[in-house]
């Protein structure tokens, strides 16, 4: 979800807000920020000595005397020290926004590992990765440059005016008519900005979307030949950006164009009133050309005026982008009881559990209360979305439980550290994602000081040795962006085995033999018998090749058990278990029961 475009349509107090909000990370460095304009201060004093300095020089000259070296030399030494100073200032302003850029990136992805899968329904990879890395950059942009040329046109304003007003008060004055003109059309064309930086940051999220859902899936568009129409569609996405490009582009230039006439304006009125008086003897030429260098200080900035709101308008776009995300509370909180035990034991139970997915219209799970033994084997089977891979993400809180109905050891898993939970409690997801890395540093992700006889020991038990000893570098072999030079048994094996080196006291494996063969999958169930005979492990499964090794059997269905008992006991009574072995055993698909309804 983006921010409305309507919203960039608030006054400049929506901009200033959405600024001020980063000064919680503009503050721990606001040491170099106030070095850094400071000496842009020092540095336009330097700069004010050239005017007077050159004044001094023409109006000796004027009136014949050529003794030039104290103010020549003065001029020197002034543009010397400018540059010195500058260049000290650009320094420290440029480190603080290298700094807070750094902080932002870190602040925004511990805000993404805190949130979940309702965060990542409502918010695309694509738009996440453009928040993160545009964003961010548009917001150092601004320190770094916009804070700069902000200052130098405060500075140069407040300077240039103090000298024009020594040097000719009544000149001066006719400058300041035009003034209102140039803030109503600033305060206009910033409005306008605001749109235009709104829309081409949300046209980028979506070119950044598209781009990332399209490599993701860039095996099924290949293979279903959709790459013309991806191109297309890209083509599409591409050509929207553009078109708001350019028009914040148009806007941008309005301003660049406009700014520079209103500055010739104030430059003319200068050579006619000014020069008038010249004649008239009564304004020193030297004054007069050192007022006009000063008009040119003042004007100078102002000829920017129109890519200093362009920045300061894409900054306030990226900080609100940003603070939406920021300002969202983490969707599982972690406040453990003081009394939680160090070591889980391992018994399991669920009482009267209830859940629905936010905009669900039934309950993913209804009432589901179950049972497990510490060092207990027990399976759980169910249809596609009966709500078994719920269940187990409650059990390790990837998804919130409601309160008191999820227990471990007798106490419900909210009082446990999630670090030690997630820990002790190790899930195997489904889907078998493996990351751009050898293949030991996969099965060894949360500890990589493991030693090679235990990752050895894993992969043997997830009966992936044979498989890494044909690769030619072994487990240092690169598998590729998700595992993508590895089969789908593969996967499976490799996840598996990076569950089992873990030896956790609860062992969740969702769904892990879907892509095993039944030999496969036979010597992976006798090792887990061997290696979890006293620890918990739950096992789901569609194959009744997989649940019958268990000391238990629950059957789901909507959210509810509808069945529950030993692998003998179950078929004798003729349920959806019994079928669904019938139908197993004589060859046909699972998908076919989708005609029964079991009631419980």
């Amino acid at each position: 979800m983006n921010p409305n475009v309507e919203d960039a349509t608030l006054p400049p107090t929506a901009l200033l807000a959405a600024l001020w909000q980063l000064r919680r990370f503009i503050g721990p460095h606001r040491r170099g920020l106030y070095i850094g304009i400071s000496a842009f201060g020092i540095a336009r004093l330097f700069e004010a000595m050239v005017p007077v300095l050159t004044a001094v020089c023409i109006n000796r000259m004027a009136e014949g005397n050529f003794d030039l070296a104290q103010p020549v030399m003065g001029i020197i030494g002034a543009v010397l020290m400018r540059y010195f100073v500058v260049s000290f200032a650009r320094f420290n302003v440029r480190r603080v926004a290298l700094k807070v850029s750094f902080d932002l990136r870190q602040a925004f992805f511990h805000t993404l590992q805190q949130q979940g899968a309702e965060f990542f329904a409502q918010f695309s990879i694509g738009d996440m990765m453009t928040r993160a890395v545009a964003d961010i950059s548009l917001i150092q942009r601004l320190i770094s440059m916009g804070t700069i040329l902000l200052i130098i046109l405060v500075y140069a304003t407040v300077v240039g005016f103090g000298f024009m007003l020594y040097y000719s008060p009544w000149l001066t004055l006719l400058l300041l008519p035009p003034m209102p003109l140039v803030f109503a059309y600033a305060q206009y064309s910033a409005k306008a900005m605001g749109i235009a930086s709104e829309q081409v940051q949300d046209r980028l999220s979506d070119i950044g979307t598209h781009t990332q859902e399209n490599l993701s899936g860039i095996r099924t568009i290949q293979a279903m030949v959709q790459e013309n129409n991806e191109i297309r569609r890209f083509a599409a996405t591409n050509q929207a950006y553009a078109d708001v490009f350019y028009e914040q582009g148009r806007v941008n230039s309005a301003m660049g164009s406009w700014m520079p006439s209103l500055a010739a304006i104030c430059s003319l009125t200068i050579l006619g009133y000014g020069g008038n008086q010249v004649l008239e003897g009564t304004l020193a030429i030297g004054d007069f050309v050192a007022f006009f260098m000063f008009v040119n200080m003042v004007v100078q900035p102002f000829r920017v005026a129109g890519f200093i709101i362009n920045l300061f308008q894409r900054a306030g776009v990226a900080s609100r982008r940003l603070f939406e995300v920021f300002d969202r509370p983490a969707e599982i909180t972690d406040k453990p009881m003081e009394a939680a035990p160090v070591e889980i034991v391992g018994a399991l139970r669920i009482e009267a559990l209830r859940y629905r997915y936010p905009g669900a219209g039934s309950d993913a799970i209804d009432n589901l209360s179950m049972v497990v033994a510490a060092g207990e084997t027990v399976a759980i089977m169910g249809r596609v979305g009966s709500g078994k891979t719920t269940l187990l993400k409650q059990i390790v809180r990837l998804i919130d439980p409601l309160e008191n109905s999820v227990f471990v050891d007798d106490r419900p898993v909210a009082d446990y550290p999630l670090a030690q939970l997630r820990t002790q409690v190790a899930l195997v997801p489904q889907d078998p994602f493996l990351f751009a890395e050898p293949l030991k540093s996969n099965i060894t992700y949360d500890d990589p000081a493991r030693s090679l006889e235990k990752i050895w020991a894993a992969a043997t038990s997830a009966d992936l040795k044979a498989t890494i000893s044909d690769f030619p570098d072994q487990l240092d072999t690169l598998i590729g962006e998700r595992g993508v030079t590895l089969s789908g048994g593969q996967k499976q094996r490799a996840t598996l085995a990076r569950g089992l080196i873990r030896n956790a006291p609860i062992l969740i494996l969702d769904d892990c033999f879907s892509a095993v063969d039944t030999e496969t999958e036979e010597h992976i169930l006798g090792e887990l018998k061997r290696l979890r005979a006293k620890q918990t492990t739950l096992l789901v499964s569609h194959r009744v090749s997989t649940a019958r090794h268990a000391d238990r059997i629950y059957v789901i269905d909507a959210g509810r058990i509808i069945e529950s008992g030993r692998h003998e006991e179950l078929l004798a009574n003729q349920g959806y278990y019994a079928e669904l072995e019938r139908v197993q055993r004589e060859g046909g698909e699972e998908d076919d029961l989708e005609r029964l309804r079991v009631s419980s």
